[in-house]
């Protein structure tokens, strides 16, 4: 028997592969466990899972408290917030609490997400071998590759932060040399050229995790088409004009289709006065309107058991999350996906190369456009049939499974 630490930051999206994968292990005999942020955790995994608790409640309070603010950024100072602003002070924050859990724990392999830079670190410093949980495909497509100067900089962060920290030897921590798991397939990922043979495609490591949420199940027609629409954690005034423009394209499809929106229905409290005009520009009601005239074929559902009910849907609307991407592909459901930022746009191009969606724009989404999308993915079999392929490149990949047989050969 063995032990495997996972590190994770405050990001449920990071968390959930490692939920499947550590349940993996842990049925295998092995001792799993989690660093990170205990809430969060806790939330996510089984009662007896054992939790270290390392991550500043402060520092994730500033996406979590504020998220217009960062949602705004684009470009440039997108890259400097991440990184300047989030991932650094998160890794130096994570890092005395990660070294003093390796201490305590003494595992044989640390599995540090690419984005706990702090995992890395401290299992460097520890003498411990460590590999990489790639939950986001950005770093591996080499999304900077074509930035020298912004790689440069990043790499220049990278270098100093281990030097600071009693490091003499640094590495790019978001890739270890010993394993990389991506949670991906070349199906949907694309040309994997470039990438070292440490890195393994695993597809989505899907299971495992705590589903809190209920949901009236009994609301489900059989006879219609089902949509999901998640907009991950985006709230506030930008994810309020987007659930507008969403009612207002599906209104009258209610012959058609149900949706399932997962988030919490509009507050009048809130929203501008009935008949405001949406700040967006899409000329859909405001929020007062909407929470009066929402059509009894579509349901905020606030929080909803995902896992457990994409395989009631036909169809899914997201922002391109790949967490979501990849858990609607592995049910065979094509997309409708309104990148907003961060490798959400890559995601978004990855789906619709794979024929498995259309793409969208988030700032300037129209009603007229998102009916005609979700109309196309729900009637042109094509795109079920592209998503179908990309779901059994998935089963092929063998998840959480082969994910741990990996990690085992670490041993």
């Amino acid at each position: 028997m063995s032990r495997f630490l996972f590190v994770v930051p405050p990001l449920t999206g990071h968390v959930n592969p490692t939920v499947a994968v550590g349940a993996e292990l842990a049925a295998r005999g092995h001792e799993v466990a989690w660093a990170g942020h205990r809430g969060m955790l806790e939330a996510l995994l089984t009662g007896d899972a054992r939790i270290f608790p390392v991550v500043d409640d402060a520092l994730t309070g500033r996406l979590t408290d504020d998220p217009e603010h960062w949602l705004a950024l684009r470009g440039a100072a997108a890259l400097k917030f991440f990184w300047a602003d989030f991932l650094i002070p998160l890794a130096g924050a994570m890092l005395p609490p990660t070294a003093e859990a390796i201490a305590r724990f003494a595992p044989d392999v640390v599995v540090a997400d690419q984005q706990a830079l702090a995992g890395a670190a401290a299992a460097r410093r520890a003498g411990v071998t460590w590999a990489t949980s790639a939950t986001t495909p950005g770093e591996l497509a080499g999304s900077l590759s074509g930035m020298p100067k912004v790689e440069e900089w990043v790499t220049g962060l990278l270098t100093a932060f281990q030097r600071d920290n009693g490091i003499a030897d640094p590495v790019d921590l978001r890739f270890s040399d010993q394993l990389v798991l991506a949670y991906t397939t070349p199906a949907l990922f694309g040309g994997i050229t470039g990438l070292g043979g440490q890195c393994v495609f695993t597809g989505p490591a899907l299971g495992g995790r705590r589903e809190h949420a209920s949901f009236p199940w009994d609301w489900l027609d059989p006879d219609r088409a089902r949509l999901l629409v998640s907009l991950g954690t985006v709230n506030g005034p930008a994810g309020q004009r987007f659930f507008r423009t969403v009612v207002d394209a599906l209104a009258d499809l209610g012959g058609e289709l149900q949706a399932v929106i997962a988030a919490p229905r509009p507050d009048l409290a809130s929203g501008g006065a009935a008949g405001d005009e949406s700040p967006g520009g899409d000329g859909t009601a405001g929020v007062g309107t909407l929470d009066r005239e929402v059509p009894p074929h579509i349901l905020f559902a606030g929080h909803v058991p995902q896992l457990a009910l994409l395989p009631h849907m036909s169809a899914v609307v997201s922002h391109g999350g790949h967490n979501t991407v990849c858990e609607s592909l592995a049910h065979g459901l094509p997309l409708v996906v309104t990148p907003i930022r961060d490798d959400q746009p890559l995601v978004a191009q990855q789906v619709a190369d794979a024929g498995a969606g259309i793409r969208l724009r988030f700032g300037r989404l129209r009603a007229a456009e998102l009916r005609d999308a979700v109309r196309a993915v729900l009637r042109d079999p094509s795109y079920r049939a592209a998503a179908g392929r990309v779901r059994a490149s998935f089963a092929a990949a063998g998840g959480a499974e082969t994910a741990a047989n990996h990690l085992e050969k670490l041993l």
